[in-house]
């Protein structure tokens, strides 16, 4: 089995366009959580998101590309050019057979279906852009990171609701570590903050008005946000030969399905991933010093992750750090692992540990340190980053430094 490193990365979310001022941000403890500056805003009871502020598409792309890319799609474009400057990767010949995309999304090109539907239901047009199918399908962005980066092993996309960066990311880790593949651009993007995405999210009753806090006694929901973070994983040894500055090293990874129900969280499949990730990466409970939890801010996941690691980890638990980054970025959805995975990377690189912010009042049901409102420098050297979404589909990923 090859092991595999992450030699770039890159992003643009709520916090900032690039990875240098996202972790500042996140060392800060600065919230990129507003008012939305969106279509319609005042018919929404849920006036709040993690949007990427300051973004002007025409500073990035031309008219044609974006008849083309959907605001999902810009931001991996984006955040893959920054992640592929970074590793210093170019793709030809052999290379370039031997490399390829894996991304995560849950709603795919939702602008472009919200601007359409708008168009074809309440103004009453009788046509649209004939790019709109290649624009909103959830496999876009893979396809775009393919063509302009000449990556020409397997691409896809994975839809797993909140879980779908953590899903890409492993499946890459795997294809690797197997040896079906060198090099591979992956991670996730969601761009949901529209009328009929937010107006959707309101149905189920699970968004704060106010703010996200999660773990907090005072926590009343989570609150979406938007962009991208797209990483190199590469081959070790492939990294090492070409002198690589390695950034962390994917040590394992696992996934389970609750099988119970589709909106409620298990504490048994989330334990079962958290256990697995530490199986596949030969990591004692011990070993771990940090884990980004998924932490939504919603009753019903922070008090079932804080049992599942207090059951996998028993007595260490109490000797864990665990934070919530959501309660900066907002909750990507499907690209919400990718942009957490950020967080674990500057713990083992800088050790430097990202807070949980908005916190105000101890829950009993989650008495673990979630390192409330200020960050912390700890000396890790293995973290793992959760993900549980609905459906009860987990994925958990370890990493260690190298």
């Amino acid at each position: 089995m090859k092991r595999v490193v992450i030699t770039g990365a890159g992003t643009i979310n709520a916090l900032g366009h690039d990875v240098p001022t996202t972790l500042e941000a996140m060392r800060e403890g600065r919230c990129g959580i507003g008012p939305l500056d969106i279509r319609d805003v005042d018919r929404l009871a849920v006036k709040i998101g993690g949007q990427v502020t300051g973004y002007d598409e025409h500073a990035h792309f031309n008219r044609q590309q974006i008849s083309l890319y959907d605001r999902f799609t810009q931001f991996t474009l984006l955040a893959a050019e920054q992640a592929l400057g970074q590793a210093g990767l170019t793709f030809s010949g052999a290379l370039a057979d031997r490399s390829g995309v894996v991304l995560g999304t849950s709603g795919g090109g939702l602008n472009t279906q919200d601007e359409n539907y708008r168009a074809v239901y309440e103004e009453g047009k009788n046509r649209v852009h004939p790019f709109i199918v290649p624009k909103l399908m959830n496999n876009a962005a893979a396809s775009h990171v393919s063509m302009q980066h000449n990556l020409r092993g397997p691409s896809f996309t994975v839809a797993t609701a909140c879980a779908s960066s953590n899903h890409a990311m492993g499946q890459a880790f795997a294809m690797i570590r197997i040896g079906m593949a060198d090099v591979m651009v992956t991670g996730g993007s969601e761009s949901m903050l529209c009328f009929g995405g937010v107006k959707a999210w309101e149905g189920l009753r699970v968004m704060s008005k106010d703010g996200c806090r999660p773990f907090s006694a005072t926590r009343n929901g989570m609150v979406q946000g938007e962009g991208a973070g797209v990483f190199v994983f590469e081959d070790y040894d492939h990294a090492r030969a070409r002198g690589a500055d390695i950034l962390a090293e994917v040590a394992g990874y696992a996934m389970s399905s609750d099988a119970s129900d589709i909106v409620t969280p298990s504490k048994q499949g989330a334990g079962r991933a958290i256990a697995g990730a530490l199986r596949d990466a030969g990591l004692n409970t011990t070993d771990v010093g940090y884990i980004n939890a998924h932490g939504t801010g919603t009753a019903a996941n922070d008090k079932t992750e804080c049992a599942a690691v207090a059951d996998v980890f028993g007595a260490h638990a109490d000797d864990l750090m665990m934070s919530s980054t959501k309660s900066m970025h907002g909750h990507l959805i499907g690209g919400t692992g990718a942009v957490e995975l950020l967080a674990c990377i500057m713990a083992l690189r800088d050790g430097v540990i990202a807070p949980t912010i908005g916190f105000e009042e101890a829950d009993p049901e989650c008495a673990l340190d979630v390192v409330p409102n200020t960050a912390r420098e700890a000396k890790v050297s293995a973290v793992l980053s959760n993900a549980f979404a609905f459906g009860g589909l987990n994925a958990v990923i370890a990493l260690k430094s190298i």
